[in-house]
């Protein structure tokens, strides 16, 4: 089990105490006090950090093995915010633009001599109050608090090349590693790794405080300066950590199910099957499974998915059976830190996996028309299994909208009307990640619904896809239909520790058929009417 580090602050430096050796991207390595109290932007020149500061509208060089000041040159404007390095010259982005009056916003970027802190150029900011400010090697990109956009411009004039959406609602520094942009959150507390191309938001790391400001990168690992803090922090680039794990929840799940025969005939015989929660990378069953009554039998299907077994016979009129399932579970967050240049290739897809999870069915129909053109709109000639999964993720929340019709439809009809409930959004999405050679299955859970001592009778049901040095990786779909980047992304690879997941499943089980948590068959005398009542009572364990 990984969990996050503990840190602990100290007056001039940091002690780092970890409750293991592994280390995942985002974890604070070391931190000293920023130079002032109003830092702002902040930029790695290949040697020694530059961090500006509002107050004191000073430009300051850092030694990043001690955060001791090594000089510092006056700020070109009167409100100095991003900082960044191409190679040669440092650029700053400043809100007053030159004039030092209240309420004055008029943004510029300055091209500023290092040794001296001479002005060589300036062009206009794409936004009156800029931000965060990074180099890619031929553009600069600006931070655009205003609109929530990060804007790509020419230094040399100010064009605007091109913009995308900011990953959430408040956007601070910005930094680029040579590929993905790292953009920080002030609201959310978080720092974000952004595919320029289109904005996607493809990592997702806790921010070291509860403002973070500037960002900068050293070639391995991310600096990031903090207004409250009042410190500067070193933290972990890509450190090889698949996922990591934290904030374990204890609880007693009891899964209730009810069937009650209203007549006036009899039910002959009815099969009913629980599905048996088993350990998992988010949860450990902590102690045996309590059954009451005790079941007939377990049985385990083709998905490797056991379930009790219960065979209820002459069940009459005004009768009801009550079936209870009691789990006690550790349950944790879990977070996945995906590069998508480590995914391996289709080719590298284990042969017993392709060949469970890329069946095809009655309903996902991977060769109809629809979900044949819509694979094909989707993944055009992209070879990379994560960005097919997540080129086919775009497109489900580009073209469907969350409504619950009831009964469960074939993923092409789902597709076609535009519209599903989570079980329709997983359907589609796994139809036509497996039409694209990405072996994908759905799980179901019962799930936490406000306090921890809560009732849950709606459920939920997501997917899983196989991608390889990864494994297994959680996609919710109809979770993931926001707006903000952020809010898609942490669909992705993510998962709260609010769910106990039940049911694992390709679809079309011997005993589960196309549900989850529970399902049932029956043989009854004519005209009988059977109600079948199911729910999930959460208890918190001390």
């Amino acid at each position: 089990m990984i969990m996050i580090a503990k840190r602990i602050f100290t007056l001039g430096c940091v002690i780092l105490f970890t409750m293991n050796v592994v280390a995942f991207t985002g974890e604070v390595t070391t931190s000293f006090k920023n130079p002032g109290n109003y830092a702002t932007g902040m930029t790695f020149d290949g040697e020694n950090l530059w961090m500006g500061d509002r107050r004191e509208d000073v430009l300051y060089k850092i030694n990043p093995e001690n955060g001791k000041i090594l000089g510092s040159i006056s700020s070109p404007g009167y409100w100095p915010m991003g900082l960044a390095w191409d190679g040669e010259y440092l650029w700053n982005a400043d809100i007053k633009g030159g004039i030092a009056e209240s309420e004055n916003y008029d943004g510029k970027i300055y091209k500023v001599n290092r040794e001296d802190g001479t002005i060589l150029h300036s062009v206009n900011a794409p936004t009156d109050r800029p931000r965060g400010l990074a180099y890619d090697g031929e553009y600069l990109w600006c931070v655009d608090g205003a609109d929530d956009k990060i804007v790509q411009i020419d230094a040399n004039d100010g064009t605007t090349i091109r913009s995308i959406p900011a990953p959430s609602v408040d956007p601070r520094g910005i930094t680029f590693d040579g590929k993905y942009l790292w953009v920080s959150d002030r609201t959310r507390d978080e720092i974000y790794m952004v595919n320029p191309e289109d904005g996607a938001v493809i990592i997702i790391s806790d921010a070291p405080g509860e403002y973070t400001r500037g960002l900068a990168w050293d070639g391995s690992s991310l600096w990031a300066t903090d207004f409250e803090e009042d410190r500067v922090f070193k933290l972990k680039g890509n450190d090889g950590q698949k996922y990591v794990k934290s904030n374990m929840r204890k609880a007693k799940v009891d899964y209730t199910y009810q069937i009650t025969n209203y007549g006036p005939g009899k039910v002959k015989k009815a099969d009913i099957h629980l599905a048996i929660p088993t350990d998992r990378k988010t949860q450990e069953i902590t102690s045996d499974i309590k059954y009451n009554p005790d079941y007939t039998d377990i049985v385990t299907d083709q998905w490797n998915q056991s379930t009790a077994h219960y065979q209820i016979e002459d069940l009459k009129a005004n009768e009801t059976e009550t079936i209870h399932m009691i789990t006690t579970a550790k349950i944790w967050d879990i977070k996945y830190f995906i590069y998508p240049d480590e995914v391996g290739s289709l080719d590298e897809m284990p042969e017993d996996i392709t060949n469970l999870y890329l069946k095809n069915n009655k309903k996902y129909q991977l060769h109809h028309p629809v979900i044949r053109d819509a694979v094909e709109e989707a993944v055009g000639e992209e070879e990379n299994p994560y960005w097919i999964m997540r080129n086919i993720f775009n497109y489900v929340i580009d073209n469907m909208y969350y409504e619950m019709e009831g009964g469960w439809n074939t993923a092409p009809a789902v597709l076609d009307r535009g519209n599903g409930s989570c079980s329709e959004y997983s359907f589609v999405f796994i139809s036509m990640c497996r039409s694209a050679g990405i072996p994908a299955r759905y799980v179901g859970s019962a799930v936490v619904r406000g306090d921890d001592a809560s009732m849950d009778d709606v459920f939920h049901r997501w997917v899983e896809v196989y991608l390889p040095n990864y494994g297994w990786v959680m996609v919710d779909p109809s979770g993931g239909d926001n707006e903000d980047p952020r809010d898609q992304a942490r669909y992705i690879g993510s998962l709260s520790n609010r769910f106990l997941i039940t049911t694992q499943s390709g679809g079309g089980s011997k005993t589960m058929g196309w549900t989850y948590n529970s399902n049932e068959s029956m043989v009854t005398e004519p005209k009988t009417h059977v109600v079948v009542d199911y729910y999930a009572d959460w208890e918190p364990i001390e």
